[in-house]
Formats: structure tokens, sequence, C-alpha cells
């Protein structure tokens, strides 16, 4: 049992009728070319759509492994939100959100990292069955390998690591 933790709605309010970023920038609004990750719906971005891209801090405690990075989210609310109960694992569609590649790092309590490991669609399950057993663990961060950015938040739901989150059977195949 896990959680996807979605983009913190604060972030999506600012971005989106403020237009500054977690580091209080002003936000990059564009035209999607197509392809683009959209993390507030967990899939890729369809040509012509409106997008926003800003600086994103997953992490809420000071300490060396606190940083900053680009994402993007749709300019404005989809009609449509993500289904958190299914890993958003390659199929074979334009809108597919993960590569065959990614990267998932698990974090302590403090927000410091003690795992990591690249994952594909077939070593998913086993590696956060891996991570979730180690009892430092509080959370893991999935990234997009290449690039090395923010894709989504994951938490054990076995332990009651975040109260108040729904936690789901996360389908992964």
């Amino acid at each position: 049992m896990a959680a996807i933790i979605p983009v913190r709605t604060d972030f999506l309010m600012k971005v989106r009728n403020a237009g500054l970023d977690d580091q209080n920038q002003p936000v990059q609004t564009m035209i999607a070319q197509g392809g683009e990750p959209c993390r507030d719906v967990l899939r890729r971005a369809l040509p012509g759509e409106a997008l926003i891209l800003a600086s994103y801090c997953p992490f809420t405690q000071p300490g060396p492994y606190k940083e900053y990075g680009p994402i993007f989210v749709l300019a404005h609310e989809s009609s449509t939100p993500p289904d958190l109960t299914i890993f958003p694992l390659p199929n074979n569609s334009e809108s597919n959100y993960l590569t065959d590649v990614f990267v998932l790092r698990a974090y302590n309590k403090a927000e410091e990292i003690v795992n990591a490991q690249l994952a594909s669609p077939t070593t998913t399950s086993a590696i956060l069955e891996q991570f979730f057993s180690i009892p430092d663990v509080a959370f893991i961060l999935v990234r997009f390998a290449a690039y090395g950015c923010y894709a989504f938040r994951l938490n054990p739901g076995v332990r009651d690591v975040n109260p108040g989150v729904r936690d789901v059977e996360i389908r992964i195949s």
C-alpha cells in the first residue's frame, strides 16, 4: 500500500493565480509542443495546451538535500484529475508520463536520501517493496532519469507517515 502525492495545491494556486513559483520568481507561460511532463495531471502535454514552467520544491525542511527544480503544470486546472491509484508507467500512448527508465529515491523523515536506484516498468514493484521495507524510509520521490527532474512523491501506506492522505493500493501494470 502506498499513496501517490500530487503537486501541492498551494503551489498550483500560486503559479496559476499569482504567477509566482516556489522561489517567488515569475513563472514562464508557453504553449505545449507536446510531450512536456505535466506534474499536476501525471501525463504528457498535448500539442497546443497552455503550460506553466515554474520552480518547485517537494521538500519542507531545510537541509543539504532541499532543492528546487523546474516542472511543467497545466496553466488551467484540468477537468480530468489524475488517477492516483495507478503508478503512471509507460503504456505506449502519446501521453505517457514516465519513460522506460526513471529514478526512485528513498528519503527519511529528515528528508535525507536513504537509497536510490534506476528503475524500469519490470523492476518498479521490487524496488518499491525493498525501499518501503527499510524502517527509516518516510517517502520516495520518483524522478525522470535524463534530467533528474521531480515526477511525483510516494508515501508508504502501511506506516502512518502522512496522516490524512488516503492510502491506496497502487497498481503497477
